[in-house]
């Protein structure tokens, strides 16, 4: 009965020791779903980090069809600061980099994606304080 107990306690007390370890784990991945995504074919990538008071945004399309043409819009707290048609290069890939101001508040930043000639965009939306 003494060895039923310890094991019982043992198992509580890993439990309860893990329990936190794995919500730990699970936020960053669930931080990221949001910017990764497919969309037409190809993979999207839409992050935006903080770096000495100023916002570093990056968009980047891989694995395209070499050639194909994607209009992308990036707005930061509604303003565009990036529309262009772009094409993608003999890898696939599109690589966009913008640097922004921290504004007061918080700052939202979406982006929408659309390939030349589909009939529907995909958005995502990154809210940083």
């Amino acid at each position: 009965m003494l060895n039923l107990r310890r094991t019982a306690a043992t198992i509580g007390a890993a439990a309860l020791l893990a329990t936190p370890l794995a919500m730990l784990g699970a936020s960053p991945a669930s931080a990221d779903a949001d910017r990764e995504f497919r969309y037409a074919g190809a993979e999207h990538e839409f992050d935006v980090e903080k770096d000495n008071g100023r916002f570093k945004v990056e968009f980047d399309i891989d694995d395209a069809k070499r050639g194909s043409k994607w209009r992308v819009v990036i707005r930061h707290d509604g303003k565009v600061i990036h529309k262009r048609v772009h094409r993608a290069d003999s890898d696939g890939d599109v690589e966009i980099n913008k640097n922004r101001p921290d504004t007061k508040g918080k700052d939202v930043f979406k982006v929408k994606v659309k390939k030349v000639g589909a009939k529907k965009a995909a958005t995502r939306t990154i809210v940083r304080r």
